[in-house]
């Protein structure tokens, strides 16, 4: 007993919900902190989750063209200059190496790939044939200026995919700035259960360079608000700045617009955080990279028996499983431990289940037993798996709900984020009052503009015409 309450979880999500998180990623050995300032340590179990993340997203995204390559991490300097705006916006976050050759630039460790990859974009790129270019890079990014690691939420080096496409015309950039995003919430919704609101950002959150950037928000138990992805609308910009030009059809030359679009590990810590409970890690099935495992009840006058039948059921199972074999541990203690690692299904086989040519499966997230005869065991399980992955969707889909207001009283919307809401408001749009709602709310910030409401309002703020709805919030 004593070992059990040293591993399970001892605080309670809804009381101290920062120790609660950790500990979850901690004790299912997700990650660990690493003696690197600002850094952490992803574990097997963690990169796992990432691994089936870049699988099935990869299959979203080649059906469009895509294809994956890598660029260098060290950017010299002269080129993350070349777009100012992009520059500027980007440079608390650079961390610099010196280099040691002579007469060389120093070279930044790359926070984001666009300057390296344009460079060698405009050596590709010759003719409207080329086009479009669609280029996708798995890799891990720096970013300096974080120095208190949350693990998978905000470290200096974290783990990403960034994609980076390139097209004759603006509207076809625009069509698929759009195109991704739309990927992005298929996949997160559909694998990950996580409810998203879709949206542009306002002119002060954009991406540095960006002619607008989208992006998809969802809000965490908290009441904080997480970006789980971005697609931004370059517009020609970078492509000037770097001289990426083609002959078009008409044999003058032109410059291509470009699009940029990003998802990170930040999603396992949101699966993590929205999910799980006070037993430990709850992960939805599809992206669970064990779906279920089995535990054997053993006696000592059964023991034999009970494991080939156990090891019978494991040759019946055609999703990802386990088998936990092990024989010093208690039925009780390999319970728990299932839980804590939150793999969606547990498979219990005692004496009992070999004589009825039966199991006792239990789901995760609601811990209900149900009795299923052997014959039907494919069946159910898939069914279990699927009813588990829909169920945890609608959970998340009416707590983040529950987590949503709207208002036009200035007092009533500094109020409701206090009470750690999201909070839909005319917005005038402009940078300014929105550092002034910041002040205001001690860190509230604009997360996204839906794209299915507008306004004829006028600003929460400042009152004067407002240009669209937004949701304010604090964040991650």
């Amino acid at each position: 007993m004593a070992k059990k309450q040293q591993l399970g979880i001892t605080v309670k999500k809804s009381e101290d919900m920062a120790e609660w998180y950790n500990q979850i990623i901690i004790k299912a050995q997700l990650a660990d902190y690493s003696d690197i300032k600002g850094c952490m340590v992803i574990r097997p179990n963690g990169y796992a989750i990432w691994e089936n993340i870049t699988s099935e997203f990869n299959k979203a995204i080649k059906k469009h063209g895509v294809r994956n390559a890598y660029f260098p991490l060290f950017i010299p300097e002269s080129f993350f200059k070349k777009e100012a705006e992009h520059a500027e916006g980007f440079s608390p976050e650079v961390a610099w190496v010196e280099n040691k050759e002579e007469d060389q630039e120093r070279l930044a460790i790359r926070p984001t790939s666009e300057t390296i990859m344009y460079n060698s974009y405009s050596k590709w790129i010759r003719s409207w044939r080329d086009l479009p270019l669609r280029i996708n890079q798995w890799c891990n990014i720096v970013r300096w200026e974080v120095s208190d690691v949350k693990l998978f939420l905000r470290s200096r080096e974290f783990l990403w995919q960034e994609g980076h496409c390139v097209y004759a015309t603006e509207e076809e950039c625009k069509k698929e700035t759009l195109l991704f995003l739309n990927e992005y919430k298929k996949f997160i919704e559909g694998y990950l259960a996580i409810p998203l609101i879709d949206g542009y950002k306002t002119k002060k959150e954009k991406f540095a360079g960006a002619v607008f950037t989208t992006t998809i928000e969802t809000m965490m138990p908290d009441g904080k608000a997480l970006q789980c992805g971005t697609s931004h609308h370059l517009g020609d910009g970078f492509a000037k700045a770097f001289g990426i030009e083609y002959i078009d059809k008409d044999e003058k030359k032109k410059h291509p617009f470009q699009t940029s679009w990003g998802i990170s590990t930040r999603l396992i810590g949101a699966t993590v955080m929205l999910h799980s409970d006070d037993k430990g890690l709850v992960l939805p099935p599809k992206i669970a990279p064990v779906k279920a495992i089995i535990i054997p009840i053993l006696f000592d006058d059964t023991k034999d028996a009970v494991l080939d039948y156990a090891k019978k059921i494991s040759q019946m199972l055609d999703i990802e499983h386990e088998i936990n074999l092990r024989d010093d541990m208690s039925a009780g203690f390999k319970f728990a431990d299932a839980e804590l690692k939150g793999i969606p299904l547990r498979i219990e086989v005692g004496p009992r289940d070999l004589e009825k040519q039966t199991v006792v499966v239990v789901r995760r997230d609601t811990l209900e037993k149900q009795e299923i005869e052997i014959s039907d065991l494919l069946d159910r399980t898939h069914g279990l798996l699927n009813d588990m992955q829909n169920d945890l969707f609608e959970k998340a889909k009416n707590n983040i709900k529950s987590s949503i207001v709207e208002t036009d009283n200035y007092d009533d919307f500094k109020k409701h984020i206090i009470d750690r809401k999201m909070v839909l408001v005319d917005f005038c749009g402009e940078p300014d009052c929105e550092d002034q709602i910041k002040a205001d709310t001690v860190g509230a910030t604009s997360r996204v503009i839906p794209f299915d409401t507008k306004t004829e309002g006028i600003c929460i703020k400042c009152n004067k015409n407002a240009k669209h709805k937004v949701y304010f919030a604090k964040n991650y």
